[in-house]
């Protein structure tokens, strides 16, 4: 009995998601159209919506075209009733957002993150910053649906852990936990790339493409993959670690432990490494105009030489993009995907990283077809990430399913 029970308040779930997704899909739908589009019954479809109603989530509004006898009711979601809070918790710095059910960004936050950070302090951080959010926007926490997490590094997500953040050496911290204690709200928690994917697939570059690979590229680099409009996890939800991927077994060490990883040629810290060996080694610059000392040499400074014309910070640009072009080469041959979106902040070198990415992939990839892969850069940018954060609990809201794949 308990069995069937339990089914019965699944398909209540899933029918009330299918019925909540296609009204958001839609924008605006009649009660009748909802039950020819999801095949469930009238009657079904009345009940679930009138709970929906009830709950606020959504609202009457005007009549539709009539085919035909009385004109039909329209249902849209009620986005500015309830909101939700996505943050970023990357290599150096936590971003957070509170937006509404359309993820339209009310108000924003950040805060710097540092190296020698404890777990406490960090579900700390994400805490505070909540709160902060929360009270910025001077809303009722009874109206915040939940707050995602995308984190960086090895994330279970079904438990809501981050299990191995290597950029702080922590391990094993339980932020879904800590945060739901804290802040009283339900907390989902996600890879911060997976996060990028998701808020792609909804709001940016991916919209209608079932099939797609975002990759995030900052001082580490991951990737989100998307199949069958499914966020694939892996079996240990290791899947789309590319950064740590090994592409010279004698090469660097890397902060995962192992040596020759992709993000030791291509993060955004190996930028600024190659940067200062060259200007040790004599080369000149207009970067020994800009810094005081190697300490003082990151991405964004490069960028803005190379766009100066500083042949030192244009090779250095390039080169990473070639070292990136083997690694989405590889990930093309492997997973074929329709779309691959890169983002992060690496990819705001533009074309002094994309072109020579994109030349290898055309000069290196299988077939004449998969060598036409299209590549673009994430339309969300550099909210990506904490987009992709308030998406997770938009999926899980709308269309559980998306989040559950192996």
């Amino acid at each position: 009995m308990s069995n069937v029970t339990g089914s019965f308040q699944l398909m209540k779930s899933l029918n009330r998601s299918l019925v909540l997704n296609k009204i958001r899909s839609a924008g605006a739908v009649s009660r009748a159209a909802i039950a020819k589009e999801t095949k469930l019954t009238p009657p079904t479809v009345t009940n679930i919506v009138n709970e929906l109603i009830e709950s606020n989530l959504v609202r009457e509004s005007e009549m539709g075209t009539s085919k035909g006898g009385r004109k039909p009711v329209l249902l849209t979601i009620n986005d500015q009733e309830f909101f939700i809070i996505g943050l970023d918790v990357g290599a150096r710095k936590i971003r957070g957002v509170l937006t509404d059910l359309n993820a339209k960004e009310l108000v924003a936050d950040h805060a710097a993150l540092y190296q020698d950070i404890s777990a406490d302090q960090l579900t700390e951080r994400m805490t505070q910053m909540i709160e902060d959010l929360i009270q910025s926007a001077g809303v009722e926490r009874t109206q915040v649906v939940g707050v995602g997490v995308g984190m960086h590094g090895i994330v279970d997500h079904e438990q809501g852990v981050a299990r191995f953040a290597p950029t702080y050496h922590l391990k094993e911290i339980p932020i879904k936990e800590q945060l739901e204690t804290a802040v009283k709200l339900p907390v989902f928690v996600e890879n911060d790339a997976k996060a990028m994917a998701l808020g792609e697939l909804w709001f940016g570059a991916g919209r209608g493409c079932d099939n797609l690979i975002a990759v995030n590229i900052g001082v580490g680099i991951g990737a989100g993959i998307i199949f069958n409009n499914r966020l694939y996890h892996g079996h240990n939800a290791v899947a789309g670690e590319l950064g740590h991927t090994i592409i010279d077994i004698n090469g660097s060490p890397c902060s995962c432990g192992s040596f020759g990883c992709l993000q030791t040629v291509a993060g955004g810290d190996s930028i600024a490494e190659r940067a200062a060996r060259e200007l040790a080694s004599g080369r000149e610059s207009l970067l020994r105009e800009k810094i005081a000392g190697k300490d003082e040499i990151n991405g964004e400074i490069v960028y803005e030489c190379a766009l100066a014309g500083d042949q030192l910070c244009i090779d250095i640009l390039q080169e990473t993009g070639r070292y990136l072009g083997v690694g989405m080469t590889n990930v093309i041959n492997l997973m074929n995907p329709a779309k691959l979106i890169i983002g992060g902040g690496v990819s705001k070198a533009g074309d002094f990283i994309l072109g020579p990415l994109q030349d290898v992939v055309s000069q290196r990839a299988l077939t004449d077809e998969v060598k036409q892969t299209n590549i673009s850069t994430a339309e969300l940018q550099e909210h990506a990430t904490v987009i992709g954060a308030v998406t997770i609990v938009l999926a899980d809201l709308f269309t559980p399913d998306l989040l559950n794949a192996k």
